[in-house]
């Protein structure tokens, strides 16, 4: 895809200069100053210029409007074309390049040039590498790292916009353009498994935005936002980009669909606006968003944290060019054409002149072309413009307009801000498998315990009925053999004591023949052995006895261990109705959780739905201007409030108040979860920002945590917020007494040294401000510290740190005017004993107005007191005097430093003495 002119294409040759990544990214950021207009003879302002990109930060608590980033912009000359080289001979180019300077000048006639800057100055050799590196590579890093950003070509026909921006490169990869460099680079930083980027490409055709990706959606509506004024294409084709090729793919693929058409200036004229969209959503990585601890029989979820998802949208715009109808020689419709860009063009730039002179109103609503490029200028988005121009001195008229066209732009200024938000959804899902897993591991482990208990009670059964059985036979065989034993000793008794009777009556039948003598002696004889036999007979049933009782024991015993055996199984059934008992505890405790589960559930959709209201507010809080520099003032101090005016209903921090309760709410600062002291802290700054809410947050101890939490804690965000909340509540006078009285001045000091943030400094400048305007606190605020920390922290340099400074400044100083005026006070000033004089003199001249009105005041109160006006006039200051008395915008700023210098003396002679006519 290239752009030709005349007879032959462009062709640019590779330049020798390298840049870096990070260099250009370092040195992208936002400038306050503008590049100038210069006489070729006489130079009216210069100032030194800066890289291609605005700056941009991150706000803690995520209420930051954005910081000042202005519209960067580059001028690229193309060679002379083949047509050029035979007509121009004789001439010479009608431009000259001081590329070192960043100077471009136009030559008018042969004696007069005007000279003009701009931020790069790039010569016709130039390579393509060099014009991606200085032009859009700061933007689309940080399109990365979560800012929109917008690179725009502007410029006559066939002046090489298009080979800039879209040259794909096919047969020499230097030839590549920006679109495909840039694409190359985000692939290169984001990993696919958890980011993602879609591209859209778009025309804008007589009035009407066509998608080159899906042809037959020819008529696409532009949707804003009626809260935020963001610009959007529903209705356009998104793709998704996984590589490189794809890319290229749909960029030949839209190129195929552009409007294009032979004009006298170029070949292939593109008649139509060609708008690239690439949508970049990158996660951050967190800790684990839930995390979960066991404790005997209970579960409890510890923390729950959101991933962060940034989200960027470069918006890659390949303007048609500009021409004169009569050299371009279009004719019927593509005279239409003409016509329809000229008219897109010069909306375009009087949206772009409004802006460079901060009018009221800017009518984006014009052309369809300045409301899609709504965010590039005036908007959010960090904008780099190219500029392309030729070198023949036929077309200087044309030449001059684009110049023109790249001067107005660098006037304007946009506000960056960072596109962050917490993907709610994903913890959601996160949140879902989590909780499916703890379902299904309770489960399983239920399961396993219930089968556990059976196979304990099978087994305990078993082994019971066993051992009755085994011990029921051991003791029916014993019986048995004892009983038997028994049987048997007494029948061979029955059969030895028969037989001995028979013996015995045998024996007396003998005797009883013979005579009685004999029978006597005989009888004796034979009954000797009998009885004999007999006591043996005893002694054996005595045996007999005892093994019966040793039996009748054995018995007795073995029925102690049955008794014993039914005792066990009687325990095991009891251990088994425990178990019983545990488990049912166990269904209850799983019932329980799943109750605290549906809780967090709910609680979850609450945070989202609280965190797409408050990011609606803060964004249509940001917007808006305050209307007095008091306002402006008490915007900066007050931390964001999470309100809607239009809303009837009371804002999210409220209806949490109500609900909660201030107490509950306290008691959270002390949390050892540094997450939730962070949320707590930021719910009791908004409750502070509310003059109905601070009586109740001091006396329910409120200003003492937060003191504490300056003392106690090292995290940068809760100092940051805590010290806001302070602020807040240091408006009120006898809270500053309060806050004097627990050494608060000491502990805002002590941050102050070891703070780096600016937005922590500026919260703590913010409260020390508010102090320094109380007449009783003078002397203690000195002496501990309070000034000798405003003036460390100038170190900072940035612009509302200093603001703050300088207001707490002038408020000392007023309070000390009115102090010698009281006659209450003598000698010079506490200011002027730590120091500051010097700092006030030197940046009395700032161009910000917050820090130079405040300054001002200081100056003027400070010379109020006959005292310090020696001091004065030897640090130089009378001079700073006499320029405010004259040129100071305020009126009554001006009247009161004249007023000031005509009422002391010593001011007087030193006027006399310079020779200085003040009247």
């Amino acid at each position: 895809m290239s752009t030709t002119s005349g007879t032959g294409a462009l062709n640019y040759r590779n330049g020798t200069q390298r840049s870096s990544l990070r260099t250009q990214s370092s040195t992208s950021t936002s400038s306050g100053g503008q590049k100038s207009y210069v006489k070729s003879k006489s130079v009216l302002r210069k100032s030194s210029p800066a890289a291609l990109g605005g700056g941009g930060s991150k706000s803690g608590s995520g209420g930051d409007a954005g910081v000042p980033g202005r519209v960067r912009v580059a001028v690229r000359l193309r060679p002379r074309n083949g047509e050029e080289l035979i007509a121009d001979a004789d001439f010479a180019d009608c431009v000259e390049l001081q590329p070192e300077l960043k100077r471009l000048k136009l030559r008018k006639n042969n004696w007069d040039t005007d000279t003009f800057e701009f931020d790069e100055v790039l010569t016709e050799y130039a390579s393509q590498k060099r014009v991606y590196e200085v032009v859009a590579k700061p933007v689309v890093e940080g399109v990365l790292d979560g800012y929109n950003g917008t690179i725009m070509a502007y410029g006559q026909t066939g002046t090489g916009k298009t080979y800039t921006l879209g040259q794909l490169g096919e047969e020499d990869v230097a030839d590549r353009g920006i679109m495909v460099r840039a694409m190359e680079d985000i692939l290169a930083e984001v990993s696919l498994e958890t980011d993602s980027i879609s591209v859209s490409y778009l025309q804008l055709y007589m009035e009407t935005v066509q998608d080159l990706l899906d042809p037959s959606n020819d008529n696409i509506a532009i949707v804003e936002d009626p809260k935020n004024g963001d610009v959007s294409l529903p209705g356009a084709t998104l793709v998704e980009i996984r590589d490189q090729q794809s890319f290229l793919e749909l960029l030949q693929l839209g190129e195929a669909h552009r409007f294009a058409a032979n004009t006298k200036l170029n070949t292939e004229s593109s008649r139509s606006h060609a708008i690239l969209m690439v949508n970049v959503r990158r996660s951050l990585k967190t800790r684990d968003g839930l995390s979960s601890e066991s404790n005997g029989n209970s579960h409890m979820t510890k923390s729950l944290k959101p991933p962060v998802v940034r989200k960027g949208k470069l918006v890659v715009v390949d303007l048609a060019g500009s021409e004169r109808i009569n050299k371009s020689g279009s004719e019927g419709h593509t005279l239409e054409e003409a016509k329809s860009i000229n008219l897109s063009l010069s909306a375009l730039g009087k949206c772009i002149n409004a802006l460079a002179e901060n009018s009221s109103h800017v009518p984006f609503r014009d052309s369809k072309l300045t409301r899609l490029l709504r965010d590039s200028f005036g908007g959010t988005a960090r904008t780099s413009l190219v500029i392309t121009i030729g070198p023949s001195p036929r077309h200087r008229g044309e030449t001059t307009s684009t110049i023109m066209f790249g001067q107005r732009a660098m006037k304007v200024e946009n506000m960056v801000k960072l596109k962050e938000e917490f993907d709610y959804k994903s913890l959601s899902r996160r949140l879902e498998v989590q909780l499916d897993n703890l379902i299904e591991e309770n489960e399983r482990q239920q399961k396993a315990f219930v089968d556990e208990i059976e196979r304990i009670t099978v087994e305990a059964h078993n082994q019971i009925s066993e051992a009755e059985k085994r011990y029921a036979n051991a003791l029916e065989d014993e019986k048995q053999r004892y009983q038997n034993d028994y049987m048997e000793s007494i029948k061979k008794l029955e059969e030895n004591w028969s037989k001995n009777q028979k013996k015995l009556a045998a024996e007396r039948l003998a005797l009883g023949e013979k005579n009685g003598l004999d029978i006597t002696s005989n009888g004796n004889r034979s009954i000797a052995p009998a009885l004999e036999e007999v006591s043996e007979l005893k002694k054996l049933l005595q045996k007999e006895a005892q093994s019966k009782l040793a039996a009748e024991e054995e018995v007795n015993r073995l029925k102690h261990q049955v008794t014993e055996f039914k005792k066990v199984e009687a325990s095991g059934n009891s251990e088994i109705m425990r178990l019983h008992k545990m488990l049912e505890n166990e269904t209850q405790q799983k019932e329980k959780l799943e109750g605290e589960i549906a809780t967090l559930h709910s609680q979850l959709l609450q945070l989202s739905l609280t965190a797409d209201e408050t990011r609606r507010n803060l964004e249509q809080h940001g917007s808006e201007k305050t209307s007095s520099a008091r306002d402006s003032l008490m915007s900066q101090l007050r931390l964001p409030q999470i309100q809607d005016p239009g809303n009837a209903e009371k804002p999210p921090v409220a209806r949490l108040f109500e609900q909660v309760g201030l107490q509950k709410i306290l008691s959270l600062l002390e949390a050892e979860d540094a997450d939730v002291r962070i949320h707590a802290v930021k719910v009791v700054a908004n409750l502070a920002a509310e003059e109905a809410n601070q009586q109740q947050i001091v006396e329910a101890g409120g200003l003492t945590s937060l003191l504490m939490l300056l003392k106690n804690t090292e995290d940068e965000t809760i100092h940051r917020v805590a010290a806001g909340a302070i602020a807040n509540l240091a408006m009120n006078e006898t809270n500053q007494e309060l806050i004097m009285d627990q050494g608060g001045i000491g502990l805002l000091s002590s941050t102050a040294a070891n703070a780096e943030d600016p937005q922590t400094l500026r919260m703590v400048a913010g409260a020390i401000a508010n102090l320094c305007g109380n007449d009783k606190l003078q002397t203690k605020l000195r002496s501990e510290g309070g000034i000798a920390a405003l003036l460390g922290m100038v170190r900072c340099g940035h612009p509302d740190v200093l603001a703050q400074v300088a207001r707490g400044i002038a408020n000392f100083a007023k309070c000390e005017s009115r102090a010698s005026t009281q006659g209450t006070k003598r000698g010079k000033s506490l200011l002027i004993e730590d120091g500051a004089l010097s700092w006030i003199v030197q940046n009395a001249k700032t161009e910000t107005a917050a820090i130079r009105r405040h300054i001002e005041l200081a100056l003027c109160h400070l010379a109020q007191h006959e005292g310090n006006a020696k001091e004065m006039v030897k640090e130089g200051a009378i001079w700073e005097l006499v320029r405010i008395s004259r040129d100071c915008s305020r009126e009554d700023i001006r009247s009161l430093a004249h007023r000031t210098l005509t009422s002391s003396p010593t001011f007087l002679t030193e006027l006399r003495r310079l020779r200085v006519d003040i009247r």
